[in-house]
């Protein structure tokens, strides 16, 4: 009898164990969510512009979007479609307003950088690198869904490197709920640093289903520096060429590749001597791919060198580096 007293009273202690440990472990992930909250959400704005479009890159109806404050010296990163006019005005989390101007655009990755001269201190949001973001990490988007002021949902990341409908962007894929306005806003993870920019969804109702997609924080900062200091995006450039894609068998090895079907007789590669239909094998030692090749010229960092591995026709491996210098 006392073995069995025993054995339930064990069997309590644990089922009570157990229940305390589970609390104890949301508590603490909600205790941490509300702290990323707190840290990132005076860095995000609202931006609002005239409802009667007068550029031709914005499809915005309602005017109304978000943004993100990318450094104390009043630059805002958002997304460009959400621009209808050069009349724009940045609502802080405060509820301050300032006009803003627009400094840089790119119309291929959907970024606008803007910039406000506040009185007061800002709060750049802290930037977290996006390549180390996983399947699963939780995450928060925070930004102004349908006017109705700065609002928090929160996810998880349900997917990276999505291709939605642009092959110049890897985008993030998230089920933390994104709605009309919400544009421009912040994704971050569990710590309180952006990780992306909300830009899309995929909805056959213009509302939130649960698909939503960020264009990944790196690709940002490289497009936003660019935006700052030259006002535009300078694509790494190494010649006018076109390629098609091709499957290979070098070696015994089956893989895919991108073949030179056209060529201008100028440029860094056809300086090096590169020639139609030779092969391209590799892009930085990743996959050659459209995609790989696309992003790498197009945003490529200052300093940065571009590697690319050659099957040519005379059936040799070349390799060839060109730096980005930024001119």
């Amino acid at each position: 009898m006392k073995n069995i007293q025993t054995l339930g009273i064990n069997y309590i202690f644990v089922i009570l164990f157990t229940v305390a440990l589970s609390w104890y472990f949301i508590s603490d992930n909600n205790n941490k969510l509300v702290s990323a909250a707190d840290k990132s959400i005076s860095s995000v704005v609202t931006i609002s512009s005239s409802t009667q479009s007068n550029l031709s890159y914005s499809n915005n109806k309602s005017g109304i979007g978000s943004g993100v404050i990318f450094s104390k010296e009043g630059y805002i990163v958002t997304n460009l479609h959400i621009l209808n006019s050069k009349n724009i005005n940045v609502q802080l989390n405060n509820g301050k307003n300032y006009p803003a101007n627009i400094i840089g655009i790119d119309k291929n990755a959907d970024i606008a950088v803007l910039k406000i001269s506040a009185d007061e201190n800002l709060n750049p949001i802290n930037i977290a690198n996006s390549d180390n973001l996983k399947i699963g990490d939780k995450v928060l988007a925070i930004g102004n869904p349908y006017g109705i002021g700065i609002s928090v949902s929160n996810g998880i990341v349900s997917a990276t490197g999505r291709d939605y409908g642009n092959p110049y962007l890897q985008l993030i894929q998230t089920d933390a709920a994104i709605n009309p306005g919400n544009s421009g806003g912040a994704l971050i993870n569990e710590n309180g640093n952006l990780i992306g920019i909300n830009s899309k969804i995929f909805s056959s109702t213009g509302a939130y289903q649960g698909i939503g997609f960020a264009i990944p924080s790196n690709l940002v900062v490289q497009i936003a520096t660019q935006l700052i200091r030259f006002g535009e995006v300078k694509s790494l450039w190494i010649g006018n060429f076109r390629v098609s894609r091709v499957d290979l068998k070098i070696n015994d090895k089956y893989s895919s590749g991108l073949r030179i079907v056209e060529m201008e007789k100028i440029g860094p590669l056809f300086d090096r001597g590169i020639q139609i239909n030779d092969i391209i094998t590799k892009i930085n030692d990743q996959d050659s791919n459209w995609n790989n090749l696309i992003q790498s010229l197009r945003y490529a960092t200052l300093g940065e060198s571009l590697k690319l591995e050659f099957y040519t026709v005379s059936n040799e491996f070349k390799t060839y580096e060109f730096k980005y210098s930024g001119d």
